[in-house]
């Protein structure tokens, strides 16, 4: 059996979150806001199969939380605002961090299957999605 040849981790992480291809580097990983494309317009590499699922807002919320929760503390303790200001300040900076964040975190766990080959990344595995179902078999 034939070793795999090693990608770059970290580099490919990087990319992803950058919108660019982990392979070549070429621009447009994504087709819309968080879409990924079938695959890469420069060198054909595939994005389609990537199973990036709950993971991206799991880690957007998680990342979100860590800024503006102690940002919050430390303004309240050491100014104590009203709370109509909290609410002004806090709820629209988390919104606008948590979009800001998504795509390039989404970009980035893509870029690690790709570089780990986990999924459909692996040329040389076989395929681990169920078979689709035939139409008319088992249905009444």
């Amino acid at each position: 059996m034939q070793e795999k040849a090693k990608r770059p981790v970290l580099p490919a992480i990087l990319r992803g979150a950058a919108n660019k291809c982990m392979n070549c580097g070429h621009r447009g990983v994504f087709e819309g806001f968080l879409k990924t494309r079938h695959a890469c317009s420069h060198c054909g590499e595939e994005f389609h199969h990537h199973r990036a699922d709950d993971a991206p807002p799991y880690f957007t919320i998680t990342i979100v939380g860590h800024i503006i929760i102690p940002a919050l503390l430390v303004v309240e303790v050491l100014w104590r605002p009203a709370i109509w200001i909290h609410m002004v300040t806090w709820l629209p900076l988390t919104v606008l961090l948590a979009v800001l964040l998504m795509r390039p975190v989404k970009g980035a766990l893509v870029g690690l299957q790709w570089a780990l080959y986990m999924h459909g990344f692996d040329p040389e595995a076989e395929d681990d999605l169920p078979p689709a179902p035939t139409t008319g078999e088992g249905t009444r």
